[in-house]
């Protein structure tokens, strides 16, 4: 495996870099959904019907309804929502504090896979998952 300079060397070089600005993630339970990441991420969200959008930098992560993404498709392939096969990262600015902050949610019995922990590469990270199975990792990056 490159180590992370070269990787960001190599990859920051090209003129055709492809730049993620959406992530979405399909569900069969969309209120539950969206009033989880809306307590995790601590942001509201926009949302128009089957469709939930939170506003990051530098992208947009969104939900959406099984249901309606398979109807607006018109796809006879449906993906197969909460197997749990992702892993999100979101970059926060003290991941103990956030850590405190969704522990102190009453309403949200959340499991933590890993406590707040300094990784091997310097993040401070934790992970846990969503209602579907997804993976989730708060990180800080190294100081």
């Amino acid at each position: 495996m490159q180590s992370t300079a070269r990787l960001d060397a190599a990859w920051g070089t090209s003129s055709k870099m492809a730049k993620l600005t959406y992530a979405c993630v399909l569900t069969q339970q969309i209120d539950r959904l969206a009033s989880f990441y809306q307590d995790v991420l601590d942001l509201a969200p926009r949302r128009d019907g089957a469709y939930v959008e939170f506003s990051t930098e530098p992208g947009i992560f969104c939900l959406w309804a099984l249901d309606a993404y398979v109807e607006i498709a018109g796809s006879n392939e449906v993906p197969q929502p909460g197997a749990g096969g992702i892993m999100l990262e979101f970059q926060v600015d003290n991941v103990d504090m956030e850590f405190a902050r969704l522990k102190a949610l009453s309403r949200r019995s959340i499991e933590f896979i890993i406590p707040p922990t300094t990784m091997a590469w310097g993040n401070r990270s934790i992970y846990f998952r969503d209602p579907d199975g997804n993976l989730l990792n708060l990180f800080s990056p190294r100081a």
